[in-house]
């Protein structure tokens, strides 16, 4: 990797975070810079503009979650192991510190910037998908029921897991989280067979 290439990586790695947390608009290129120690033509050298710094730190830290999920998933071995691993991932609040990437950039694209919100709706279909493939190779593999709706159980999912991301960030705690991760798993072992 050359250094201009590092430079770059190191700067959507910092901001990332930062952009994350106090989100597209509220992110200056004051706050950049101070997080990088860049000035601003060592920013502005390796990015066109602020936007660009937000669109690859959105994959940035979408691929670091898609990471942990994937990683998760793949140590289990049957189906029930493979998605309660990826609830644990959801539910350990160190893994999305400053809340979901996929809704906190979702929710400042939506209308006003659509090549964020195609890149928000692609992470959104990838991490359904994740829940569907399991339910659907769970059902091939006789280790669930055909009645569950792999579709339906996916997005269900998904959407239960993200309002439980919401709550955690407005209420300070985990509460919600544990109800919504134990409803999500009271209703899978209705399937397993």
């Amino acid at each position: 990797m050359s250094k201009a290439e590092r430079t770059r990586q190191f700067i959507i790695e910092t901001s990332a975070p930062l952009i994350n947390k106090k989100g597209m608009a509220g992110t200056s290129l004051s706050d950049i810079m101070e997080a990088t120690k860049l000035a601003k033509g060592g920013i502005y050298g390796n990015f066109e503009n602020k936007e660009e710094i937000c669109m690859e730190s959105f994959l940035y830290l979408r691929t670091q979650l898609a990471s942990k999920l994937d990683v998760a998933a793949s140590k289990g071995k049957s189906a029930k192991e493979k998605l309660f691993n990826l609830l644990d991932v959801y539910g350990n609040r160190k893994n999305m510190a400053e809340g979901c990437p996929i809704m906190n950039f979702g929710t400042e694209a939506d209308d006003t910037n659509p090549i964020m919100k195609e890149l928000v709706k692609k992470a959104i279909l990838s991490a359904q998908k994740r829940f569907l493939t399991i339910v659907e190779e769970g059902i091939q593999n006789k280790e669930l029921s055909s009645e569950i709706n792999p579709e339906h159980f996916s997005i269900r999912t998904f959407a239960m897991i993200e309002g439980a991301i919401l709550y955690r960030k407005v209420f300070g705690n985990d509460d919600q989280m544990h109800i919504v991760l134990d409803s999500i798993r009271n209703e899978f072992e209705k399937y397993v067979l």
